[in-house]
């Protein structure tokens, strides 16, 4: 009877080796599991080898890396080096978008094979997800600069494009000194009004063909593309001044300003030229 109730009260571990191995299976044991789901959680977090956060990448491209300036016409041109900074890296200098990547002597042989005059008037036109890089900042002889300068990096032997000599403008200059003097002193600002009028018209146009096409023609990392009624119907919706605000300050990958260094009159003129253009 004693021996029956000894038994019943008789626990699974009968044995030193058995009391270590229950002992490691509650104790260390979990400390090991909690371990490696730790370090699972922490590992999932990271990107895997050479994978890329594409808004953060894009962010990085689209930054700030020159400044946008209205320039008269007479001063001096700018390097090709300059431009290519200033407003073609964002996509060239990673490929972004379809863009022949500078130095990439296999993606650009085929359009140097094109020529000169053919890379500048897809340049100021606009090709594919590029917008049109006439009318903006820079003038056509220095968009053509940034081209033999991407070209020339990848092989080709394109000449440094120069102005037009302004021997041909001087005969016209001159033509009658009586014709200006039978004119009405009050003519000279009546002929000067139409060319500031234009550049004012324009300039919301410019500013966008300078800073914001290079996101906007293609709908890069978000941004609405120009003229998609849908993509823009609630910001339409934000109005003129909320949208601005939110331009002058940066918004998800878009810097302040878009990058740019415009007055804030300009970058309105510029969100109300692709809000007109989405209505």
């Amino acid at each position: 009877m004693s021996d029956h109730a000894h038994e019943d009260h008789t626990g699974p571990i009968k044995t030193p080796t058995q009391l270590l191995w229950t002992s490691f299976f509650a104790f260390v044991a979990p400390i090991f599991i909690i371990i490696g789901l730790v370090y699972y959680v922490i590992s999932a977090n990271k990107p895997a080898a050479g994978a890329v956060d594409v808004e953060q990448a894009t962010a990085q491209r689209i930054q700030r890396v020159g400044t946008l300036e209205l320039r008269d016409a007479n001063r001096p041109l700018q390097s090709g080096e300059a431009v290519y900074t200033a407003q073609c890296v964002a996509c060239h200098g990673a490929g972004l978008a379809g863009a022949p990547k500078f130095g990439d002597a296999g993606a650009w042989a085929a359009r140097i094979a094109t020529g000169y005059d053919a890379l500048l008037n897809s340049a100021l036109k606009g090709k594919g997800a590029m917008g049109a890089q006439g009318g903006g900042a820079f003038r056509d002889a220095e968009i053509g600069r940034a081209v033999v300068h991407m070209a020339n990096a990848a092989g080709g032997k394109f000449a440094v494009p120069q102005l037009p000599a302004p021997a041909a403008a001087a005969p016209a200059a001159a033509p009658a000194p009586a014709a200006v003097a039978a004119a009405p002193a009050a003519a000279a600002p009546a002929a000067a009004a139409p060319a500031s009028a234009t550049v004012a018209a324009g300039a919301g146009e410019a500013l966008y063909k300078q800073a914001c096409s290079v996101c906007h023609v293609a709908g890069v990392a978000g941004a609405p593309k120009f003229g998609d009624k849908a993509a823009w119907a609630p910001r339409v919706g934000a109005g003129l001044d909320a949208l601005t605000a939110t331009v002058i300050k940066g918004k998800g990958a878009m810097p302040p300003k878009g990058g740019s260094t415009a007055a804030d009159a300009d970058i309105k003129a510029a969100v109300q030229y692709m809000l007109a253009a989405a209505k």
